[in-house]
C-alpha cells in the first residue's frame, strides 16, 4: 500500500530512526528526523516513538496528536462501564444469549466499535482500505497484544488493509461472515454536533465514502445473516435497499438490514 498524503514519517529517538524509514518506504513517504523537519511543508506528520505511532496534523490551531489506544481512556471506561450486551451496538448486530456472530467491520477507522464487539466475545475482521489509517490501527492492536488485561480481547481482532468492497466481493461461501458492519463516513451538517478531533482529521485527510451504496451492496450480498449500518442520529440512510428497522440512541443510529434470523 502507498499513501497520497502530503506526509512524512518521523521520529523525535535516534532509536526509531530505521522503523520510521521502514515505515515511509512502506507508505512511499518521505522520512525526516525531526529536528531537520519543516513542518511547513507537510499536511502532517506520522510519529513513531516508543508508544508506537502517533499521527500529527501540522499548522495553526491544529488538534493534538492521534494514536489507536485500546488501553486508556475512553475505550478502556467503555470496556469496564459500557453496559456489555445492553449496549445498541450490541443488539443491532444481534449479540443475545449464547449469540455471537461473526463480524466484518467494513470501515474499521480507529477500531473502537470493532473493540466493543470485540470485548463482547465476537470475533471481527476489521477492513481499511487507506493505508495510513491501517498503519495506525494495525499498530495500535498490535501494542495491545502485550497488555495482559485485553490480549485476550485483540486477539479475536484480524485487520486488513483492503478496499472492503473488493474484499467482500471475493469471498467464498464457506467464508461469509454473520454481520458485516459499517460506519461510512458522509458529510454531515447538524450544528449542535461536537466533531471530535479524530473526524475532524479523517475528513481532511481521508475524504469521504463516496461510495457508501456500493459498499452496501457488497455487504448485503456478503453477509450471512444482517448488516447494520451505523448514521448520525439526523442523518439520512445510504442510498440503495431500505434498512429493514431503526435503533436509535442520542446521537447516532443503527440502521439494520435483516436477512434471516440468527440460528
Amino acid at each position: 500500500m502507498s499513501c497520497a498524503l502530503n506526509l512524512a514519517c518521523t521520529w523525535f529517538d535516534a532509536a526509531f530512526e530505521q522503523p520510521a524509514h521502514a515505515l515511509a518506504l512502506k507508505l512511499n513517504v518521505p522520512a525526516i528526523g525531526y529536528e531537520s523537519l519543516d513542518n511547513s511543508d507537510y499536511a502532517c506528520l506520522l510519529i513513531v516513538d516508543e508508544a508506537g505511532l502517533q499521527l500529527q496534523v501540522t499548522g495553526k490551531k491544529r488538534p493534538g496528536p492521534v494514536r489507536v489506544d485500546f488501553v486508556s481512556g475512553a475505550v478502556a471506561h467503555r470496556r469496564q462501564f459500557g453496559g456489555g450486551t445492553g449496549q445498541l451496538i450490541a443488539k443491532a448486530c444481534g449479540l443475545n444469549k449464547g449469540v455471537r456472530p461473526f463480524i466484518v467491520d467494513a470501515t474499521a477507522g480507529l477500531g473502537r466499535d470493532a473493540f466493543v464487539l470485540a470485548t463482547l466475545g465476537c470475533s471481527v475482521i476489521l477492513l481499511e482500505r487507506s493505508a495510513l489509517v491501517y498503519e495506525l490501527l494495525n499498530d495500535g492492536v498490535e501494542q495491545a497484544r502485550g497488555v495482559p488485561e485485553i490480549c485476550e480481547i485483540v486477539e479475536r481482532m484480524t485487520c486488513k488493509g483492503e478496499d472492503s468492497i473488493d474484499w467482500l466481493n471475493s469471498l467464498n461461501p464457506e467464508d461469509k461472515p454473520d454481520v458485516v458492519y459499517l460506519d461510512p463516513m458522509f458529510p454531515h451538517t447538524e450544528k449542535s454536533a461536537q466533531v471530535k478531533k479524530e473526524m475532524l482529521l479523517f475528513r481532511s485527510l481521508v475524504g469521504q465514502d463516496n461510495d457508501a451504496a456500493a459498499l452496501l451492496d457488497a455487504a448485503l450480498r456478503a453477509a450471512l445473516y444482517r448488516v447494520v449500518v451505523k448514521r448520525p442520529r439526523k442523518a439520512p440512510c445510504v442510498e440503495g435497499v431500505p434498512p429493514t428497522y431503526h435503533l436509535e440512541g442520542k446521537s447516532c443510529r443503527y440502521d439494520i438490514y435483516a436477512l434471516k434470523k440468527f440460528d
